[in-house]
């Protein structure tokens, strides 16, 4: 008798729960290098504080040395979403060693199963993390202003939702490219250093706007790399408000949905060049 095929639903609860059950085998592990990742925490403090006493105090592109500090504490947050280690390294890797070949011949979605599998990664991570999280948040509690309107808690949660997709399908992407080109390791690391300057991640954009001409001050305020850190975290603190935060939601929507749209296609076009050798 054959077996009753699982519902649509079914099969992705089951492929969730198995990449939850795998974060968890090396849990030690995976605690302490969630843990390790406070460390820059101090080292930013004491960095930030030497280059405003250097300044005598005075504000920099409109952050004081409180504001550049609640602003690096909140881009963790927002990382926290948005980040996706391995993602497109593993994608391409897949590509290259022939492992991609049973996305091929069985009946599951290579975008749905590794969604699936960083939405189980995240879970777990806030699980480990969010005991550090409120402990640097309380401790650190004086830099931050009062506390914003709940319309401000809302575009930020509606902006860290979409990071968490823009992180994703833009790696993906990233990774897809491995059907065109089998080594993109090189290709990574431009990105990987392009993220770290214009995400917002080292320093608030307006600082690099501030000293790049036109065009490129608008570029940094318009690409797609600045959801993934620096527009939560200036959200939350007050640096975009009004028409401007509602335009830049809408902008953070229209890059999910063109990566969205890139990364499917760059998967169905992959598979239709893709060709295996060997035994």
């Amino acid at each position: 008798m054959p077996a009753a095929s699982q519902s649509p639903f079914s099969s992705s609860w089951t492929i969730f729960r198995i990449s939850m059950q795998e974060r968890l085998v090396y849990r030690g592990d995976f605690a302490l290098g969630t843990l390790m990742r406070f460390l820059p925490i101090l080292t930013q403090i004491f960095l930030w504080t030497a280059v405003y006493k250097s300044a005598e105090g005075k504000g920099i592109s409109g952050y004081s040395r409180e504001d550049v500090i609640a602003y690096f504490l909140m881009t963790m947050v927002a990382r926290a979403f948005s980040s996706m280690p391995g993602l497109a390294s593993g994608i391409a890797g897949q590509i290259r060693s022939g492992e991609i070949k049973k996305f091929l011949i069985q009946p599951i979605d290579l975008l749905h199963y590794l969604l699936l599998g960083r939405l189980a990664h995240k879970l777990v991570y806030y699980a480990v993390a969010i005991g550090p999280f409120a402990l640097v948040f309380w401790l650190c509690g004086d830099f931050f202003p009062e506390w914003p309107p709940a319309s401000t808690f809302a575009a930020v949660a509606a902006s860290l939702v979409m990071g968490f997709a823009l992180g994703f399908f833009l790696e993906a992407t990233l990774g897809m490219i491995g059907f065109w080109f089998l080594e993109v390791s090189s290709l990574l690391f431009v990105y990987m250093l392009m993220n770290f300057f214009f995400s917002g991640h080292m320093f608030p954009l307006e600082l690099l706007a501030g000293a790049v001409p036109e065009p490129f001050s608008s570029f940094v305020l318009y690409q797609p790399l600045q959801y993934l850190a620096y527009f939560p975290a200036a959200v939350y603190l007050g640096k975009i408000e009004g028409d401007a935060l509602t335009q830049g939601l809408m902008l953070q929507a229209a890059w999910v949905v063109f990566f969205m749209v890139t990364a499917r296609w760059a998967m169905h076009a992959g598979y239709k060049r893709y060709s295996g050798f060997g035994g």
